[in-house]
């Protein structure tokens, strides 16, 4: 007689909920600071902070690594940068929740391509539906541009979990993606100083700064590691697919973002669309950490 297959231990779920939840607070602290550093200047406090404590606690290995290998981490760092920026550029002009659920359908689309079942493609056409309704008027008005930022910023979710793959196969551990977050902060931090100046570095400016990065990146990097040890991939990747209601959630709880009955159902379309796309997919495309 097989054995019944094993349920996810509850303090590994539990871990994963908590990462979600510290990275969607910490991005509605990052709304507080757009008024006095705006979206370029948060992000590069975020990108700043975070490769100090990944440079920190890693203590990346530097040498004895090829050209490839180098490459294909600086492309990664690019692609984080890129996808923060493209995602508090999102934040200052739509929800938090819509901003979420349209950005989360940069890893969908890619388990879908990447599936070898017909099937998952109907997960986008579900996927695309709720995004559809979206647009009307569930949030409110959507700015289009902000819509546009979310979506770029979906683009280079998917290109960040490829790359972070391929980093994976070059450097051990964690010491591509601190690599990476030294490059992505080097890249935001001169943006950051010639939008905002010297109000940069103003001290409460930087610990609050100092508080995103710990919140949306920190944080939620060490309690997946840890869930990742005890969970399937799957599991893990179906768990994560529940970013949007935390967003809208978070919005709603710490920014006063109000969101009506069709939010809700277009919300709730996309995560059912993430999961099925997930559990379609083969090969399934390994779990990464989320970078927003």
């Amino acid at each position: 007689m097989a054995p019944a297959p094993r349920s996810a231990p509850i303090g590994a779920v539990g871990l994963v909920i908590a990462g979600l939840s510290l990275q969607e607070v910490g991005a509605s602290f990052a709304v507080h600071l757009f008024d006095d550093v705006g979206a370029v200047g948060t992000v590069s406090l975020r990108l700043g902070f975070s490769a100090i404590i990944l440079l920190l606690v890693c203590r990346p290995t530097v040498r004895g690594h090829g050209r490839s290998a180098w490459l294909t981490v600086a492309g990664f760092g690019l692609a984080l940068a890129g996808m923060n920026f493209l995602f508090y550029e999102a934040l200052a002009r739509i929800p938090l929740g819509a901003a979420v659920t349209i950005e989360v359908l940069g890893p969908l689309v890619l388990s879908v391509v990447t599936s070898r079942k017909l099937s998952a493609w109907l997960w986008a056409v579900v996927a695309f539906a709720g995004v559809l309704l979206l647009g009307q008027g569930s949030f409110g008005h959507l700015d289009p541009v902000g819509v546009l930022f979310a979506a770029g910023a979906g683009a280079t979710w998917a290109a960040y979990i490829l790359l972070s793959a391929a980093t994976g196969r070059h450097f051990p551990r964690f010491d591509g993606l601190a690599i990476a977050m030294g490059i992505g902060a080097v890249v935001a931090l001169p943006f950051g100083v010639a939008v905002t100046g010297a109000g940069l570095f103003d001290p409460l400016i930087l610990l609050l700064g100092a508080a995103v990065a710990v919140l949306s990146s920190t944080l939620p990097y060490a309690f997946e590691l840890m869930a990742l040890r005890r969970l399937p991939a799957a599991t893990f990747s179906i768990l994560m697919s529940l970013a949007p209601a935390i967003a809208t959630l978070a919005g709603l709880v710490i920014l006063g973002q109000q969101f009506t009955p069709v939010a809700a159902l277009a919300i709730g379309l996309v995560i059912v669309a993430s999961i099925g796309a997930v559990r379609s997919a083969r090969p399934r495309p390994p779990a990464e950490p989320l970078a927003v």
